[in-house]
């Protein structure tokens, strides 16, 4: 037999290279050193030349590292110090701060390290404005480009780019107008008397009275703006318009909320020390009030925002009590956004309990507002684009076709999830007419608008929900042209010239990568699509040899059948899938937040708990990951699915879920485990607590175990308050239900937790002494918060729940097989 062919039969022979054997030890390493140091923050500058992004490779540089390829290259090179000082601005889009830039695009100025920047995008020159110890923040250009308007402290200035000259735009001060004391009448009588006695004093009074009339003059002519004294109200969102005769701001009255109180035990003093942390949900909140200050006619006034329709309504839920009106509802002014004229400004409001948004008209010379799309839901508003915390959301002007670029605009864009899908919608400020732009069951998000304001580009899940892909429009509606194609998650940015694309991508079992590519489009089937990207670059290769040693799985998508007709979806991880034997047992893993995407076709948030499940599922499990009800990725009737009562459908959907592992694959209920962390905790806690005939064990990891003792910013959107919905809040928390614990749990919770406090935990355990149950163990982590950082405590703790499921539902439990 020849020798090469003899050597080829025994390489053929041979055993396959053994596959890594996962441990917990191993897993749970620092993942910047065994994993590998995955990028982030990809951008471009305004120069358009090259992409940026944080990178740590290898664990060889300091987290925030800035790197950069230049276009047509391939290799990244890390940024120097002195090159980063002198970067030209972060590029976010032509329009996402269009006053930023001059009317035609040749200029832009911004603020860095609190001091402000001129640059000139034609030749790169950089030109410093500012060198104070006061910070600069928030500049734009005035109309017609000669001025740059800027906040300083609480206050507008303006400086004249020609002629260095700084002007006070607003003159608001703290505190109250001193008042000039009054005089007794027996010292006004003393005063009159010596006047009319003595020539002297009366010379000196008159030319006291021309001084005080000079200076008035004299402040006239320096065009000085009116005073406003703020009191002890702070002020926020101080604007001016682009002519510069209306001044706007938002005065909050802040609340004084009664605040949580912690203690860090394990510090560097050696003195336990004490931390003051959120208050909690039913709290008192902030006041608001838009001011609107007009420089022509020396005044101020107050916006009364009630007069928008649906201002006094009361909850859903309310009225079951018979309330009607509710005259003491706050309501939260944002803006508001002027359009680059200055014909239009547009408000964003919300009301503090989440239930109604209004875009409005706002008419700065009368005061008043006027309302151009009103969103209500029973539940709370939100989704994609549109803020949780009644914050400000995505928006912004598009340019009038008919005036020069960069000036005119009537018609605003904005996101709304009327539809029951967060899509793009438009408002003719001049007709009120509104129209919604994109449609289907899909969401959209990180709306750009092309330089000449022809286009929206944006990142969608239509087609998929498991995937995320970029898309452009034409802004009037119409085809929607996919741009990226790499299966997975596409987090993109067209560049300055709007002709290519970078990529932050990942799958769900690789880590996310930098990639260039050209921009192309691609209007026929998706089947038919030609090769396209010929020329992408790669840019990144984040992953060490260790991790690509072992073959990580691409958890399978299914869909489990809800008893309400649903369709849940779940990832799936099989033992067979590497050859493993199935034990009979499954575990079901809860995800947290609540209002949050897991099931998709890209690299988790939760990559520890990946790590974990290929772990399990070598040791025979079946692990189970659903989007349960209350997820985010499936429009507004999923997420509002729990709203009133958390551990209600959401909980039903793992009921289900272990109804279907057992129809699927024969594993009973008491092989049936279940854990997660933050929501994912408080969620195990309530299948244990409610339906413990389901499931055989369960970890509850940083679990909310009261919703009263919660923060209100989260809580209250899908509860209301303790003190108007209690039933609410009775039938959503774990506390409560206690008493039906029979099965085997395990708490884990940091004690420097200021999200999900120790109170919580420690409160639930006392419950359970008094209550007498046994089988129970809780873990406790005295350097470590909501998330875990350190390595060592994300070991011990997932020591913990692995040796929870093999003696809850694995072999090792009780009439079990034992261990080999």
């Amino acid at each position: 037999m020849p020798r090469r062919l003899a050597v080829l039969l025994a390489l053929l022979a041979a055993p396959a290279a053994a596959q890594p054997v996962l441990t917990v030890e191993r897993i749970m390493q620092d993942p910047e050193t065994w994993i590998g140091a995955w990028p982030s923050d990809v951008f471009w500058t305004d120069a358009g030349d090259a992409v940026y992004f944080s990178w740590n490779p290898q664990g060889q540089a300091p987290a925030d590292s800035l790197y950069k390829v230049a276009l047509g290259d391939t290799e990244p090179v890390k940024v120097s110090a002195a090159e980063r000082r002198a970067l030209p601005p972060r590029f976010a889009g032509w329009h996402a701060d269009r006053l930023a830039y001059d009317a035609d695009f040749q200029r832009r100025v911004f603020e860095r390290d609190g001091d402000l920047w001129l640059y000139a995008l034609s030749t790169g020159a950089l030109r410093r404005l500012t060198e104070t110890r006061e910070r600069e923040s928030d500049p734009r250009f005035s109309p017609d480009g000669r001025r740059v308007v800027f906040a300083r402290g609480d206050n507008l200035f303006s400086l004249d780019l020609a002629a260095a000259l700084v002007r006070q735009q607003t003159d608001l001060r703290e505190g109250t107008e001193p008042e000039e004391a009054k005089p007794s009448d027996q010292d006004a009588f003393l005063e009159r008397q010596q006047l009319g006695l003595f020539d002297v004093l009366r010379e000196a009074a008159r030319e006291d009275s021309l001084r005080e009339a000079a200076e008035a003059r004299e402040t006239t002519a320096r065009h000085l703006p009116p005073t406003y004294w703020l009191g002890e109200r702070e002020v926020q969102q101080l604007r001016l318009s682009p002519d510069e005769r209306f001044a706007t701001f938002v005065l909050t009255d802040a609340a004084k909320p009664t605040e949580t109180q912690m203690t860090d035990y394990v510090t560097r003093s050696g003195y336990a020390e004490a931390l003051t942390a959120r208050p909690k949900v039913g709290a008192p909140g902030d006041r608001y009030t838009l001011v609107v200050q007009d420089v022509a006619r020396d005044t101020s006034y107050a916006v009364d925002l009630t007069t928008l329709p649906g201002a006094f309504d009361v909850a859903d839920y309310a009225k079951e009590r018979g309330e009607r009106a509710d005259s003491s509802r706050t309501l939260i002014p944002f803006g508001p956004l002027w359009s680059p004229d200055g014909r239009f400004a547009v408000l964003d409001v919300r009301t503090a309990d989440n239930k109604d948004r209004w875009i409005a008209r706002l008419d700065p010379e009368a005061g008043t507002v006027t309302s151009l799309d009103r969103q209500h839901d029973t539940a709370w508003i939100a989704g994609p684009g549109i803020s949780w915390w009644g914050g400000p959301s995505a928006g912004g002007w598009l340019p009038d076709p008919s005036a020069p670029l960069g000036t005119g605009s009537r018609t605003f864009w904005f996101q709304s999830e009327a539809s029951g899908f967060s899509h793009l919608w438009t408002v003719d400020l001049a007709t009120g007419a509104a129209r919604q732009v994109t449609e289907g069951d899909f969401e959209v998000e990180d709306v750009r608008l092309s330089r000449d304001g022809q286009w929206f580009y944006f990142g969608s899940s239509e087609g998929s929900p498991y995937e995320w892909h970029y898309y452009r429009m034409p802004v009037g509606g119409g085809a929607r042209e996919r741009l990226t194609w790499m299966a997975g998650r596409n987090d993109a940015a067209p560049g300055p010239g709007e002709d290519w694309l970078a990529l932050l991508h990942s799958e769900s079992n690789r880590p996310p990568e930098v990639f260039v590519e050209p921009l192309v489009t691609w209007e026929g089937p998706v089947e038919q699509r030609p090769i396209l990207q010929v020329n992408r670059q790669r840019v990144t290769t984040s992953t060490t040899d260790e991790w690509n040693a072992y073959p990580w799985r691409e958890a399978e998508i299914v869909t489990v059948p809800a008893s309400d007709g649903a369709g849940v979806p779940a990832r799936i991880y099989r033992p067979e899938t590497h050859g493993a034997r199935p034990n009979g047992a499954a575990v079901l893993f809860v995800h947290g937040a609540g209002y949050l995407h897991n099931v998709h076709r890209w690299w988790s948030s939760y990559f520890r708990e990946y790590l974990f499940h290929n772990l399990l599922a070598d040791l025979g499990y079946l692990v189970l990951d659903l989007d349960y009800r209350g997820s985010a990725g499936y429009g507004r009737d999923w997420r509002t699915a729990i709203y009133r009562h958390m551990g209600g459908r959401d909980l039903q959907d793992y009921v289900d879920a272990s109804r279907w592992v057992g129809a699927e694959f024969g594993i009973g209920p008491e092989r049936v485990a279940v854990y997660g962390g933050s929501y994912g905790g408080f969620l195990t806690l309530m299948a244990l607590f409610t339906e413990p005939e389901h499931f055989g064990g369960g970890a509850a990891l940083r679990s909310v175990t009261d919703w009263a003792h919660y923060n209100h910013a989260y809580t209250a959107n899908i509860l209301n308050t303790p003190a108007a919905d209690s039933l609410a809040y009775a039938r959503s928390s774990p506390i409560r239900f206690a008493a039906g614990l029979e099965d085997p749990l395990l708490m884990c919770h940091g004690l420097i937790d200021t999200n999900v406090q120790p109170q919580d935990i420690f409160r639930l355990s006392q419950r359970l002494i008094e209550l007498g149950k046994t089988d129970w163990e809780l873990a406790l982590y005295p350097v470590e918060g909501h998330g875990f950082e350190e390595p060592s405590s994300w070991t011990d703790e997932y020591r913990r729940v692995l040796d929870l499921i093999e003696h809850s539902i694995g072999p090792r439990r009780a009439g079990g097989e034992t261990e080999g």
